[in-house]
């Protein structure tokens, strides 16, 4: 069965929850949120480290065309446990790495105890703060990605 994975962690419902907590933290927000759940890395990348292969999912999605540069990615790598946060350039420039690996590593902690879903509504939100703080909701904003996870 495909997405075995996937779904030992996580039930159709936990998509539309997250999907629905994307659309919901995007209201205070000009910033893009798009999350990944991977089972394990495309067979022609195994050898590259989470952040390559975080790039990789951000720039297939198109999350580098947004408008004002704030598009960001929360990828899930299951099989190998692991997490990465990339933000798009615009994000960047006033926001430091440091500060998303720390809200990985809180969801890497609810994950360790077992809070799959909790983990990552909660990293939605702590993003959105963020993400609201610097990027505020714009009159002209227009929802530029999918909401959708994407496994």
């Amino acid at each position: 069965m495909k997405n075995k994975l996937l779904y030992h962690f996580f039930s159709d419902d936990d998509f539309l929850d997250i999907s629905n907590k994307i659309k919901e933290t995007e209201k205070i927000t000009s910033g893009e949120i798009r999350v990944a759940i991977k089972e394990k890395a495309p067979f022609l990348k195994n050898n590259k480290d989470i952040k390559e292969l975080a790039a990789d999912e951000f720039y297939k999605l198109g999350m580098a065309s947004t408008r004002d540069k704030t598009g960001i990615l929360i990828y899930i790598l299951l099989s190998k446990r692991m997490f990465y946060i990339l933000a798009d350039s615009g994000i960047n420039e006033k926001v430091e790495q440091s500060t998303w690996d720390k809200i990985r590593d809180e969801m890497e902690n609810e994950f360790k105890i077992g809070n799959y879903l909790t983990g990552i509504l909660s990293t939605i939100s702590k993003v959105g703060n963020i993400l609201g703080t610097f990027f505020p909701i714009k009159e002209d904003d227009t929802n530029e990605l999918s909401n959708k996870v994407i496994v």
